[in-house]
């Protein structure tokens, strides 16, 4: 499938996760990373529209320097018992965060923000992942790869942090970082988008 939209598409986000998933639905886009302090005050009650909030502000400021285009802008988080699991700071909090996370069953939850002249589009999608009992040994090694270093509560589902987890509830590329889906549909409803008919090449 292929989409065509009505201004250029820009992703607010230096995710190659995002990025891979908005190139799988047939979207044409740049990449400029929005780069904001996300250093928001979090409120336990109200997660969702948190994660909408850290969406809008990195959509703003990329929008500002990107007139006349479609800016998209996603945040993901990771929560649990009331408690938000951000980027791990170090390594030391890679593994705090995991083994806290063993056994249980946390939230994941992904706020989008696409701003364009004249609109507002904003959506969030919330996913439930239960995490296995975890070897401290594995979880150490895990970190000592990378992986766990630039992701919301210190690990990636979409790589070898998938080993983690039991079962999961909810849209699987929304816990990846955009729940493209939801994403997509909203953005036809409002005539952002349109479906470009004969675009995909059918064998024969």
């Amino acid at each position: 499938m292929k989409f065509t939209s009505t201004k250029p598409i820009v992703l607010a986000s230096s995710s190659p996760r995002r990025k891979e998933l908005l190139e799988l639905a047939g979207l044409d886009f740049t990449v400029k990373p929005s780069y904001v302090d996300e250093d928001l005050p979090y409120t336990p009650k109200e997660p969702q529209l948190y994660a909408v909030r850290l969406s809008e502000m990195k959509a703003e400021a990329v929008y500002a320097n990107s007139a006349g285009s479609i800016v998209i802008a996603a945040d993901t988080i990771v929560v649990r018992n009331g408690n938000v699991y951000p980027k791990p700071k170090n390594d030391a909090q890679a593994v705090e965060f995991l083994m806290e996370l063993s056994g249980q069953v946390h939230e994941v939850i992904t706020g989008v923000t696409v701003l364009s002249k004249g609109k507002k589009i904003q959506l969030s999608s919330s996913s439930q992942v239960k995490f296995r009992t975890l070897d401290l040994a594995l979880v150490e090694e895990y970190v000592r790869s990378g992986d766990a270093a630039d992701k919301a509560g210190a690990y990636g589902i979409q790589t070898e942090g998938m080993l983690f987890v039991e079962s999961i509830v909810g849209e699987y590329q929304n816990i990846v970082g955009l729940p493209i889906a939801q994403l997509i549909e909203r953005l036809r409803e409002e005539d952002v988008i349109v479906l470009e008919a004969g675009a995909a090449k059918h064998a024969t």
